[in-house]
């Protein structure tokens, strides 16, 4: 039996801060005591972690990746390996992936091709949702099938009309399955079909630039497929999963369906909450780093997401991590934003970012573990196995300092991507040692993980439903 005590710290969850020496068993937290009491005393192991003067945390849990995800003729430039290893070094030590559907394949097929990609190669542990591109009765049966064996949530997109697009009887069709097989969708709610029309428009009027990319994508166009899927969910029966949330007139569609008692759920980004449209209008094509869908927004939406995550009708802080290199990649889109690859690197900073928002007083340290870890453990079916330091649950246990500062820069971070989108940025709190299921990934700000120790993990039906 390996042991492992963590000493000193004081231990933060969603629900607890308590000053407690942390007792390891073979992959399992096996008890916790207040630090200098005899329990404490009597721990015993052959390692022993001192957290004096730091945080003990559970592992983040991101809930939204797209390591190797093919997207406009290129794919995004994180493996499995080089993503979850970046990961770990931002503090996270789950992440549930996307396995995509493609028009005319089964969901099997897709599964099986992710499977395939993630298999062997991740440093810390991982799932899949399904991408659903395609409904019809087969898909709708497979469904089923995979709601059994572990896969309980499926993306659908109102938006990238030819590409992913599902229409609203697609959509309520696959909503009807969920409701009967528990399964929860996951909505890209933006008016696609809407959406292609101001592109079309804008390129004709020679607005090519990326800053075009966020005023082409209107937050109203967001807020009216927010408000279309909340009512299609309501129609089917269903619960409803919002992702990337950016715009403040969509949160207020999430806050009133909640209000009304649905069973609807948000989520948004780091990059919604520290970045903004004048990233995306940054001189030259530097605006390209930025573009994302949904897009960027104008600083003034940043407060409405804040209060969200403050009065829960925004549950969840995910990265949507979808990596592109400037150069080669976002540079397909020169002289036409519409080809600009969409997607920001962010796995290894969401931590971080929102121990730096605890710093400035956006949120309580407490909140910062409900909306990185437990929160979403608890929305995709992995707690407390994931998302607390509780007995019995994974050892997945990071050791923060709150005082180191840093500095953020692709010159230093692990991610698989030519540029940072925090380039610059001074953060003060910084992870300093990683345990994945008791095993140390990173040691003292040194990588001591290794390829094919992160597991694949089945989950239950969203946590948060009766």
């Amino acid at each position: 039996m390996s042991r492992t005590v963590i000493r000193g710290g004081l231990v933060i969850t969603a629900a607890d801060e308590i000053h407690a020496d942390v007792l390891i068993e073979d992959g399992r937290i096996a008890a916790l005591a207040a630090s200098g009491t005899p329990a404490a005393e009597a721990f015993t192991a052959e390692r022993t972690l001192d957290a004096t003067g730091k945080y003990v945390i559970p592992g983040g849990v991101d809930a939204h990746t797209h390591m190797e995800m093919p997207f406009g003729g290129t794919r995004a430039s994180d493996t499995f390996e080089t993503g979850t290893r970046a990961a770990a070094w931002g503090g996270t030590t789950t992440i549930v992936d996307f396995a995509v559907q493609s028009v005319g394949s089964s969901l099997r097929e897709g599964l099986d091709a992710w499977h395939a990609k993630a298999e062997g190669t991740c440093a810390i542990d991982y799932g899949f949702h399904m991408i659903v591109s395609d409904v019809n009765q087969g898909t709708l049966k497979e469904m089923d099938l995979l709601v059994e064996e572990g896969v309980t949530s499926f993306k659908q997109f109102m938006a990238y009309p030819g590409v992913f697009y599902s229409d609203d009887g697609q959509i309520l069709r696959a909503m009807q399955r969920a409701a009967r097989n528990g399964g929860l969708v996951m909505m890209h709610a933006e008016n696609g079909i809407a959406i292609d029309v101001l592109i079309e428009q804008a390129l004709e009027r020679g607005e090519t630039d990326p800053r075009h990319h966020g005023e082409v994508r209107k937050a109203l166009l967001e807020a009216e497929a927010t408000h279309r899927a909340i009512r299609l969910a309501q129609v089917a029966g269903a619960p409803l999963y919002v992702v990337h949330v950016s715009a403040q007139e969509a949160v207020a569609e999430l806050a009133r369906a909640r209000d009304e008692g649905l069973p609807v759920f948000g989520e948004t980004c780091p990059q919604y909450l520290f970045l903004s449209a004048d990233n995306l209008a940054e001189p030259g094509f530097e605006g390209a780093k930025y573009v994302c869908s949904t897009p960027l927004r104008p600083k003034e939406h940043q407060a409405a997401l804040w209060r969200g995550l403050r009065t829960d009708d925004l549950q969840v802080v995910s990265t949507d991590h979808c990596p592109f290199c400037f150069a080669g990649q976002k540079e397909l889109g020169r002289g036409d934003f519409s080809r600009i690859p969409n997607g920001i690197p962010g796995v290894e900073n969401r931590m971080d970012l929102l121990h730096q928002a605890v710093v400035d007083g956006h949120i309580s340290r407490r909140r910062w573990i409900e909306i990185a870890c437990a929160a979403p453990a608890r929305m995709f079916g992995l707690y407390p196995k994931k998302g607390t330091i509780a007995p019995g649950s994974d050892a997945d246990v990071v050791l923060y300092d709150p005082h180191a500062e840093q500095v953020v820069s692709a010159g230093t971070h692990h991610m698989n991507v030519d540029y940072s989108a925090y380039e610059g940025r001074r953060l003060t709190g910084r992870v300093e040692t990683v345990l994945s299921r008791g095993e140390p990934v990173i040691t003292e700000r040194e990588y001591t993980g290794r390829a094919g120790h992160g597991v694949y993990l089945p989950r239950s039906t969203c946590q948060y439903l009766g």
